[in-house]
């Protein structure tokens, strides 16, 4: 299966763009990423790579640079938030031997991507805005905040939550704002900082924390439940002491976190629906969407990169296979949605009940942490066997 020397324009250099471009450069095709940055670069934060997505950086040839880059994941522990204790732990070392769950440095991850689309040949082309998406001419045409216009034969939306892309296959969809804001901060570790994802939870939020580059640093993210809206979006600053009063309630450990946050960033979480249209042929050409511009998700089940590594692997498939003779363009695009979107529904679906279920009140957050202590003890599979479908999934062995 070959792309070779196919033009593809990708627009958007984040973690979906980058693994598009690398996997349809190592297809052959001439691709050229565009981005509106002067430089690619990730504000400091951390993400977890799940097997599902760690299986596609390793087909991509990237599987080193993620070992390299990652702290691997000992255990997910669950606590209540206010006290402290272990509410249950999900040893995924023990449990999941041949599995490889990953945090690293959202920054390290870009970087490792970033590498490979240029190593692959991927031509990269900054300060390239979009304002927005032309498809009523035979081509995709990309309209630059500039005023400048180009068109592409094959055009790539990679380009994340408020994506022109999709804008211009499905219309402008107003998202619904959820009535929770998550803060992000990185902290120093403590020494010895242990290889595990703690969720303190409690009434009406929660708060996850992970060591990252090599257990030198703590990512935490903190959720609250609020009426006000805040703007969606990573860019928003906020005072260390909103974060600091918003959780004084928790436990001596999570507090001891707080107090050393000096820069933090809020954005609101908002639900978008799974876009209903991911492709479209033209007379010329052709467009497609993947990761955020496909299908948001709120971060509760950490799956956002993970969905977006899978959709580039499967895209850059579906479109080499389309050129040994299944039917061209067309079928492959309208193969690879019908594959995908199943898929990405039921995982920001699940996304959306991990959230009610961290932030429990009164009686009914006391009988669900009695029900995760003891199930966690008479099967202590059974609650990460829930996510199977998730983790196991391994889309570079097929269809998916």
């Amino acid at each position: 299966m070959s792309l070779t020397d196919r033009p593809v324009t990708v627009l958007g250099a984040g973690v979906a763009g980058l693994a598009a471009a690398r996997a349809l450069a190592l297809r052959g095709a001439k691709v050229t990423l565009l981005d509106q940055t002067d430089a690619i670069r990730e504000v400091g934060a951390g993400l977890q790579i799940s097997p599902n997505g760690a299986a596609v950086l390793r087909a991509l040839g990237l599987g080193p640079a993620l070992e390299a880059a990652s702290v691997r994941a000992e255990a997910v522990e669950l606590r209540d938030g206010l006290d402290g204790g272990l509410v249950t732990r999900l040893d995924l070392a023990r449990l999941r031997p041949g599995q490889g769950y990953h945090f690293l440095h959202r920054a390290d991850l870009i970087g490792l991507l970033l590498d490979g689309a240029r190593a692959a040949g991927v031509e990269l082309r900054l300060l390239q805005k979009a304002a927005s998406v032309d498809l009523s001419g035979p081509r995709p045409k990309i309209v630059m905040a500039t005023g400048a216009e180009e068109e592409a034969g094959l055009l790539i939306g990679a380009d994340g939550l408020h994506s022109p892309c999709r804008a211009a296959l499905n219309g402008t969809v107003a998202p619904f704002f959820t009535h929770q804001v998550a803060w992000r901060a990185v902290i120093p570790a403590e020494p010895g900082a242990r290889p595990v994802a703690e969720v303190h939870m409690g009434p009406g939020k929660h708060l996850v924390s992970y060591p990252l580059r090599g257990g030198t640093l703590r990512n935490i993210v903190a959720v609250e439940e609020r009426r006000r809206w805040v703007e969606e979006g990573w860019s928003l600053r906020d005072d260390p002491m909103e974060l600091k009063l918003a959780f004084e309630s928790f436990s001596p450990r999570v507090r001891g976190w707080l107090d050393q946050v000096q820069d933090v960033w809020l954005w609101g979480l908002f639900r978008h629906p799974v876009a209903r249209q991911w492709q479209r042929i033209l007379p010329e050409g052709a467009v497609a969407i993947l990761g955020d511009a496909a299908h948001p998700t709120l971060p509760f089940l950490a799956q956002g990169a993970n969905m977006a590594l899978e959709d580039a692997w499967t895209l850059a498939a579906a479109l080499a296979a389309a050129l040994d003779g299944s039917g061209g363009d067309a079928a492959a695009l309208a193969a690879w949605q019908a594959a995908r979107a199943p898929r990405c529904a039921k995982i920001v679906e699940a996304a959306n009940r991990n959230a009610r279920a961290y932030h429990l009140r009164g009686p009914l957050r006391s009988l669900a942490h009695l029900g995760l202590k003891l199930g966690g003890a008479v099967a202590p599979g059974a609650a990460l066997s829930r996510f199977d479908w998730i983790y196991a999934a391994d889309v570079t062995q097929g269809p998916g």
